[in-house]
């Protein structure tokens, strides 16, 4: 991915496969069979796609996925398969199709279009099951895209204030739900970590479930940690880490966390803790999704 000197991103081939799903051997057929999307090419004779490619490689795969065969959705106008992809989303509900729908509002910075999916899932699943079963994988691909450089700035900012409005909402709507003798969690981000949306995720779990939380936020240092365990009783620390790190600083900051708090559970997530696999302390817990963590949790009452 590059820029351009404008807010518009071109997409490799492999790009265009990690967000939607398509091989890139089967965009290359399409392409060729059918003239779905036409790349384009650099000064150096490489090719890349747009946005539009990328949009309509989205619904593609959202009718395709539904019964409906290529050779007749190159046949629609635009209209039509918006007509057919919103008629799918109110008779068939599908979690890929919802995921998909809230990257082209993504990509279009369509706030009408995300509130309608992200309610529709609200109405069907419950907030709980959305945020576990829609929102949180949506995150997980746009964080994987962050990490390639095929989201720019502006766009994740965009999706991350919607949710993070209505996460907040949730988390104080569970606000003195916990007993007196509930165990408490510390919840923070490393130092330059800023990608909050996933700590405020497992903080609306971690309140749900019964515990008490102290939230810290992003970009917490180190030495301040340890004042906070100093005046306050803690139980378990959460964080996550998904800003690119060497493996070296990464272990080393485990290890850190580690020995500080040797006394205390340690549960780890972000994108960070899937490239890495290394052999971690004994209190360090790694969190690979929201089910798993539940379960744990519920474990240590």
């Amino acid at each position: 991915m590059f820029y351009t000197g404008q807010p518009t991103i071109k997409y490799s081939i492999k790009d265009l496969e990690k967000l939607t799903g398509i091989k890139a051997h089967t965009i290359r057929i399409w392409e060729k069979r059918y003239q779905l999307i036409s790349p384009e090419r650099t000064s150096t004779n490489i090719r890349y796609y747009s946005d539009n490619d990328l949009k309509k490689l989205l619904n593609v795969s959202i009718l395709n996925r539904n019964g409906i065969k290529i050779s007749n959705i190159v046949n629609m106008d635009n209209e039509e398969i918006n007509e057919r992809i919103m008629d799918i989303s109110e008779s068939a509900y599908d979690h890929e199709n919802q995921i998909e729908q809230l990257i082209i509002s993504m990509i279009d910075l369509d706030e009408t279009r995300f509130d309608r999916v992200l309610s529709s899932s609200v109405i069907k699943l419950g907030f709980d099951d959305t945020v576990v079963k829609i929102l949180y994988p949506f995150f997980e691909k746009i964080g994987l895209l962050w990490q390639i450089g095929t989201v720019y700035p502006a766009q994740e900012h965009f999706v991350s204030s919607l949710v993070r409005q209505k996460l907040i909402i949730a988390i104080d709507g569970q606000s003195g739900m916990h007993k007196p003798d509930a165990k408490t969690f510390l919840m923070f981000l490393p130092s330059n970590e800023w990608h909050e949306l996933g700590l405020l995720f497992y903080s609306y779990l971690v309140k749900k479930n019964g515990f008490k939380v102290l939230y810290l936020g992003q970009s917490v240092p180190f030495e301040d940690l340890v004042e906070v365990s100093g005046k306050h009783n803690i139980d378990y620390l959460f964080t996550s880490i998904t800003t690119p790190v060497t493996q070296k600083k990464y272990s080393e900051y485990i290890q850190q966390l580690s020995v500080a708090f040797k006394h205390n559970s340690i549960f780890i997530t972000g994108y960070q803790t899937k490239e890495f696999n290394i052999q971690l302390p004994a209190n360090v817990v790694k969190i690979t999704s929201p089910e798993e963590f539940i379960v744990k949790i519920k474990q240590s009452v």
